[in-house]
């Protein structure tokens, strides 16, 4: 089960989803639907072209500490990190990401896991680290504990997508090498076990797992000295106790002693050696519960995170303008910022059962750009008719 904690900016449907539900709403002629079809083709065209800019320039500034680029001459690189840094944070907030703050990381490295993995971070190992967050929500699912016989109901905070990025130091000897910045998205992520997105996570054994080692070994232990191991233990006191001087009475160590002294050794070593080896099978299992996972929800890495991030923020952007085109071209009236506003995210709760908080300033200074509304003295804002928008919007037009 799914809850939405807060209101987000993040708009969970699909750019065509959403002209759909605008036109199921009804509000348009016939005529006029299949004109708002137009625009919206048109619009994303308008928009992709001002994306494509934004992409290269993110290519260039990612070239410099892309672990995985081959450089000819670095000396042609104009960019930087702290470049790529401001490109990738406002595209990051054009797709509607939210900065997951210390405070929250600190906390999600503290909360148990969901997938019964311990896991430990050495953040010393990177220079910065920046966590971005998109679809924040409550969720309740119910674990099976003790082999399925017991179960319980855990409510965790999950994110929908998550995007890392990690700035490393060059290795030592590792000559003429600059820092590197690794790119990670993820997706259907909990809170939880953020921890894990991270490279070179050491797998740690939790309490629980080191009881259910420990404690048969130590019953185990105790049944194998007191069966197996007697005559071997009585042989070996016998002759520690002789030369420590604690009795004079000298030990014989005949072929039949030697026989049970190596025997209850070889069992003794055989049994250190059946723990161990459950302790490294209990931990390979974590390894490959951790890599399962993270097969999963691994999204894109590295210059493929800036395509996925170019084209969600492209979506978001497309979607908050047509919406607020669409709720000032039916309003008939002139709208306050606050009036569209509110019903827009009225719209998404009370019709599609979501808690938006849309960025109405953002969206209105998109169509004042794109020219498909204008203020009105003291009246608030008017959309343009649907004829001149679709003469407005097109390809020469600025985004």
């Amino acid at each position: 089960m799914r809850t939405v904690a807060t209101p987000l900016r993040y708009i969970p449907f699909r750019r065509k989803d959403i002209v759909a539900m605008c036109l199921a709403e009804e509000g348009l002629t016939a005529e006029q639907a299949d004109q708002f079809q137009r625009l919206a083709e048109q619009l994303q065209v308008t928009l992709h072209q001002h994306f494509h800019s934004r992409q290269e320039a993110l290519k260039e500034a990612y070239l410099a500490v892309n672990p995985q680029a081959r450089l000819l001459d670095s000396g042609l690189l104009s960019e930087t990190s702290e470049d790529l840094k401001t490109l990738l944070g406002e595209l990051l907030e054009q797709a509607n990401y939210e900065p997951v703050t210390e405070a929250d990381l600190a906390a999600a490295l503290e909360e148990a896991s969901l997938f019964k993995v311990r896991l430990q971070v050495d953040f010393s190992r990177f220079e910065e680290v920046l966590l971005y967050s998109r679809g924040q929500s409550q969720r309740t699912e119910t674990l099976k504990l003790l082999c399925g016989l017991y179960r319980k109901e855990v409510t965790f905070t999950h994110y929908d997508n998550v995007a890392l990025y990690l700035k490393v130091p060059p290795e030592e000897g590792e000559e003429g090498a600059g820092e590197r910045v690794y790119l990670k998205l993820f997706e259907n992520v909990p809170k939880a076990d953020i921890e894990m997105l991270f490279p070179e996570t050491q797998v740690r054994m939790r309490n629980i797992d080191k009881l259910l080692i420990g404690v048969p070994a130590l019953v185990g232990g105790g049944v194998m000295l007191t069966t197996k191991l007697g005559a071997t233990l009585l042989l070996l006191g016998s002759l520690l106790g002789f030369w420590l001087g604690m009795h004079a009475e000298p030990v014989t160590l005949d072929k039949a002693a030697l026989l049970a002294l190596l025997a209850g050794l070889g069992t003794l070593a055989g049994f250190i050696w059946k723990q161990v080896k459950n302790f490294r099978t209990r931990k390979l299992q974590f390894v490959q519960t951790l890599t399962r996972n993270l097969y999963f929800k691994n999204v894109a890495n590295n210059a493929s995170v800036i395509y996925q991030l170019v084209d969600e923020a492209e979506e978001e952007e497309s979607k908050e303008t047509l919406l607020a085109y669409y709720f000032l071209l039916v309003a008939g009236e002139p709208l306050s910022a606050g009036e569209l506003d509110e019903r827009i995210e009225q719209w998404f709760a009370e019709r599609w059962q979501y808690r938006l908080d849309f960025e109405i300033s953002d969206a209105l200074a998109k169509l004042e750009r794109l020219e498909l509304a204008r203020r009105e003295n003291g009246n608030g804002w008017r959309a343009c008719p649907l004829e001149q928008a679709l003469a407005v919007v097109g390809p020469g037009s600025g985004a």
